[in-house]
C-alpha cells in the first residue's frame, strides 16, 4: 500500500484536495488491498482547517506526526500563498520529507510552498498560469513552464491550476499501475486521461502593460491592429520611437517576451477568438490573424496549444446565441 500525503492549511484551495483524493480513492476500486493508496491530510494542528471556499476539511494527523513512510507527498495551493509565505511548520515539514520520499510536489501554487523550502533550485517546475510569472519572479533559479499541465523533474511533479491536480494524480497513477487503469479512473470521474495542450489553451495569452502610454503599449496596439502584416524588430522600433536595440531590451523587460513572440501570441489569441466564435475557414483565420495559410497557423497551434485549429475549434466552438438549446425532455 502506498501512502499518499497532501499538506492542507487554513485558506487551501478545496479542489486542489479533493481531486487527487477522489482520483486514488478511485483508483483502489481497481486494486488489490496490498496495491491501494491510502491518503492522509496533514496539517499544522490538528482538527479542522477551513478551506478558502469555506468547506471545513479535516485533517488526519499533523506535520510532526507525519515524517516518515511516505510514498507520495503533495502540498495544495491556496490563493494566498503566491503573496503570503506559508506557515513555517508546512515549510520545514515539505524539506524534511523531500529528503527521503520517492516522490513529492505541488498542486497549483502549492509551488510557493516548495519553493520557500528550497525545493525548486534548478528545477523544472509549473504552476497556475496565472502565477508563472511571479513564480518565476519570487524563485529565479527555479526553471518555470508556464504551459505545462504538470511536469515530473526526477522525484518533483508539480501541476498547473486547480482541476490539474487531476491530471498529475491520474499519471502518477498510470506510472505505477498502468496506462488501462488510470484510464478506468479517468472514465469514472468523467474526465480526460490525458488532456491535450497546455494551459494556453485555457487562459488568455496577452497581457497590458502596466502603463498604456508608454511605448510598448503602443507598439502592442499598433500590432493587433494590423495583425496581417509582417513586423521586424526594426519596424516595431520605429513605432515606439526608440533604436531596434533598445527596443527589444525594454520590451522584455516589460512584457517578459520578445516582440517575435509576443506578435506570434498575439495571433494565436486572435485565431482562438476566431475559431471559438465563428465558423470562418481555417484559410480565412489564418490569412485575418497573419499566419498566411493554414500550414503555416496549423505548426504554431500544435507547437502553443498542443492541438490543431481544427481540434481546438471542435473543443471550445461556442453555439450560436440565437440557437435555442435543446428541450432535455426530448
Amino acid at each position: 500500500m502506498k501512502t499518499v500525503a497532501i499538506a492542507i492549511f487554513p485558506g487551501v484551495q478545496a479542489l486542489d484536495v479533493a481531486g487527487p483524493v477522489d482520483v486514488f480513492a478511485e483508483t483502489n476500486r481497481f486494486l488489490s488491498p496490498d496495491d491501494r493508496y491510502e491518503t492522509r491530510l496533514l496539517s499544522a494542528q490538528p482538527g479542522i482547517v477551513r478551506a478558502s471556499n469555506g468547506i471545513a476539511l479535516a485533517a488526519d494527523t499533523t506535520f510532526d506526526e507525519a515524517r516518515d513512510g511516505i510514498d507520495l507527498a503533495l502540498v495544495a495551493g491556496g490563493p494566498a500563498l503566491p503573496e503570503h509565505a506559508p506557515d513555517a511548520r508546512l515549510v520545514t515539514w515539505l524539506a524534511e520529507v523531500a529528503a527521503h520520499c520517492p516522490r513529492y510536489g505541488s498542486i497549483c501554487t502549492g509551488a510557493f510552498a516548495l519553493g520557500h523550502a528550497g525545493l525548486l533550485d534548478g528545477r523544472q517546475v509549473t504552476t497556475h498560469w496565472q502565477h508563472a510569472q511571479q513564480l518565476a519572479e519570487q524563485f529565479p533559479r527555479a526553471h518555470v513552464d508556464f504551459d505545462r499541465i504538470y511536469l515530473r523533474d526526477g522525484t518533483l511533479v508539480t501541476s498547473a491550476g486547480v482541476t490539474a491536480g487531476i491530471d498529475l494524480s491520474l499519471a502518477l497513477v498510470a506510472e505505477d499501475h498502468g496506462p488501462q487503469v488510470a484510464l478506468q479512473v479517468a472514465k469514472r470521474l468523467v474526465v480526460f486521461a490525458q488532456r491535450q495542450g497546455g494551459q494556453s489553451q485555457f487562459s488568455p495569452y496577452l497581457t497590458a502593460p502596466a502603463d498604456e502610454a508608454s511605448p510598448v503599449a503602443k507598439v502592442q496596439a499598433h500590432v493587433m491592429q494590423h495583425l496581417r502584416k509582417r513586423f521586424t524588430v526594426g519596424e516595431l522600433a520605429q513605432v515606439a520611437g526608440m533604436s531596434a536595440r533598445n527596443f527589444a531590451r525594454v520590451f522584455v523587460q516589460q512584457t517578459g517576451v520578445t516582440p517575435h513572440e509576443f506578435v506570434e501570441r498575439a495571433r494565436v489569441d486572435a485565431a482562438r477568438t476566431l475559431l471559438e466564435s465563428s465558423e470562418v475557414a481555417l484559410k480565412t483565420v489564418a490569412w485575418d490573424c497573419g499566419f498566411g495559410t493554414p500550414d503555416r497557423m496549423r505548426i504554431v497551434f500544435v507547437k502553443r496549444i498542443g492541438a490543431t485549429p481544427a481540434q481546438y475549434r471542435e473543443r471550445f466552438r461556442r453555439p450560436p446565441r440565437d440557437k435555442a438549446p435543446a428541450d432535455p425532455l426530448l
